[in-house]
């Protein structure tokens, strides 16, 4: 193998992460404390006063649903995994062998996040080769939960794989994928939990010392509040979970003890979502007293640094793993950019990005949480992280005129596709739009009859007209509290409301977003919002109100979009 150093460049391009909507990931709460909310909003009861006064001026019809049949059968995941495309490359090697490696984003994105980025493009401008062939590295920044998602599909398999932690290996092999080791650490990095110094002082007065112990047992006594994201997107959120888990019940994370405990803390936890400047923000405006984070992201920006960072969990080195059967030329570039990447002027260069602190933290990994045992433990997450309290929403569908063709297609089919993911315990209803209001589907628990009842309502959207969003949002807002007070009532559950707007374009008769501000502000319903082809300004100013996330679904890739979201959501 010879190594001929040269001065050519090849073109970099800079990551623009399609994966929105696994980036934003949230649980679909009304936050106990009112995030942000300036003293002159108005009370909920000031809100439903206006609600009342608003919604005697919107015509709303009601139509009854019909049943249409329920497809039960298990899903096609490749299918619904838009292409490949939507997640670039940020470096493209254009050797004689190339090798393409599925990045997580701490290291392949752009400013404080590029360390791979510019280590892949230093190896490529130096020429190595093997066997007299250039060769090169590609790579592509792709969100954990993503990643695994195409790689154990099938969809889009690349040679090689560098998530944070080695979690997601095991979860990959447990799938009877071809996965091997290569390298257990590229770049040093901890997941770790940020709590203020306020905090921290009360915790170690009660404790004696702060770990993941006490502040999960802090967290179950209801003395703090929690926050911590998605675990089936983020590898921090995976970690976090299966230690938290480990420390309810150490020889079986899945135990009824482990569960019941599980529920309990969650019930301190008003606020999960994937990206950091949720749990950041609702942290400063007092929500959270403690949330997660990993150690590179917690050097590069300053303000966090008025925050205790305690580590936990499995370490975050940045593993690199092989997929499927690699030649042996490919095998040798393999180890090559590996040892590359271990240099010393490269680990200088991460120690730069922020990697190699924590050095002395090691972590631990029960030996029963096997990739079988962390799949189930995601599967539990997903049905218990509400702690008994169902989640009631709304979906507002937009059919105006400029809906038609693709748009509204695509948004049946995937309202269709992602419904299976929802909970049956949750409560489900359909609200539809144009110049006027539809109730297609009154609330009901989302058992395979409202399904049947969904599954038709959807099917018979049919586009005209102009764009009413803000009334039919008055309308979703009523039908929630009149439903949200029967079954309360009925159960003595606390039900948790939310709505889903899903619109092409913005409004051009009715309401405006500034009519109805104070009172969705007053209501504390969490509005997600997801845009189709649309300009997303005025959707994500209507999800800002209450914390929840708006995003882009195109025609490509919304039913993944809305499967990631109803997954974690509902």
């Amino acid at each position: 193998m010879a190594a001929n150093k040269t001065k050519s460049s090849n073109a970099a391009f800079l990551v623009v992460i399609a994966v929105i909507m696994v980036a934003i990931i949230a649980v679909g709460v009304a936050l106990t404390r009112r995030i942000g909310k300036s003293n002159s909003e108005i009370s909920r009861e000031q809100a439903i006063t206006q609600l009342e006064k608003k919604l005697k001026k919107i015509n709303i019809k009601t139509v009854s649903p019909r049943k249409a049949t329920v497809e039960i059968a298990g899903t096609d995941l490749a299918a619904e995994l838009p292409d490949i495309g939507k997640y670039p490359l940020s470096v493209t090697g254009r050797g004689d062998i190339d090798l393409e490696i599925f990045s997580s984003t701490e290291k392949s994105s752009k400013g404080t996040d590029g360390w791979l980025n510019e280590v892949a493009e230093k190896f490529n401008n130096a020429h190595y080769s093997v066997n007299g062939k250039w060769v090169t590295v590609s790579v592509r920044p792709i969100a954990s939960g993503a990643a695994i998602d195409y790689i154990i599909s099938g969809k889009y398999v690349p040679g090689l794989y560098s998530p944070s932690n080695e979690l997601w290996g095991e979860m990959i092999a447990a799938k009877g994928v071809g996965i091997k080791l290569l390298d257990k650490r590229l770049a040093g990095n901890t997941a770790g939990i940020l709590v203020s110094h306020e905090t921290y002082s009360k915790l170690e007065q009660t404790y004696g010392k702060v770990d993941i112990s006490s502040i999960v047992e802090a967290t179950v006594k209801s003395e703090i509040t929690m926050g911590y994201t998605n675990p089936y997107a983020s590898s921090t959120g995976l970690n976090f979970l299966i230690a938290a888990l480990q420390e309810f019940d150490a020889a079986d994370i899945l135990s009824d003890q482990s569960v019941s405990q599980f529920q309990k803390f969650q019930q301190n936890v008003p606020f999960v979502a994937y990206t950091t400047l949720q749990m950041r923000d609702a942290a400063a405006n007092g929500v959270l007293d403690a949330f997660i984070l990993e150690y590179q992201c917690y050097y590069n920006v300053a303000e966090l640094r008025d925050y205790q960072f305690i580590p936990f969990g499995v370490r975050h080195d940045s593993p690199m793993y092989s997929l499927g059967t690699l030649s042996s030329d490919e095998q040798e570039l393999a180890q090559l950019f590996i040892d590359y990447c271990k240099n010393d002027e490269n680990q200088a260069l991460a120690k730069r990005y922020g990697f190699n602190y924590q050095e002395d933290y090691t972590g631990r990994l029960e030996s029963s949480v096997t990739g079988t045992a962390m799949l189930s433990a995601q599967k539990l997450w997903k049905t218990e992280k509400d702690a008994g309290s169902p989640v009631m929403a709304v979906f507002v569908a937009d059919v105006s005129g400029s809906m038609g063709g693709a748009p509204l297609e695509n948004l049946q089919s995937s309202l269709i596709n992602a419904s299976q993911y929802i909970n049956d315990t949750n409560y489900v209803g359909l609200i539809s739009y144009a110049s006027n209001v539809t109730v297609n589907l009154p609330i009901g628990k989302f058992d395979l009859n409202q399904r049947s009842y969904f599954t038709g309502a959807v099917q018979d959207l049919s586009p005209a007209g102009n764009t009413a969003t803000y009334d039919a949002v008055l309308v979703a807002l009523d039908l929630l509290r009149e439903a949200q007070e029967k079954v309360e009532s009925e159960t003595g559950q606390t039900v948790k409301p939310l709505l889903f707007v899903l619109s092409d374009g913005e409004t051009n008769v009715g309401n405006s977003l500034k009519d109805i501000k104070d009172i969705v502000a007053g209501m504390e319903v969490p509005c997600y919002t997801i845009g189709y082809n649309a300009n997303l300004s005025a959707l994500s100013e209507l999800s800002s109100i209450n914390e929840a996330a708006s995003i882009n679904a195109d025609n490509d890739d919304v039913i993944y979009n809305l499967k990631s979201l109803f997954n974690a959501q509902m």
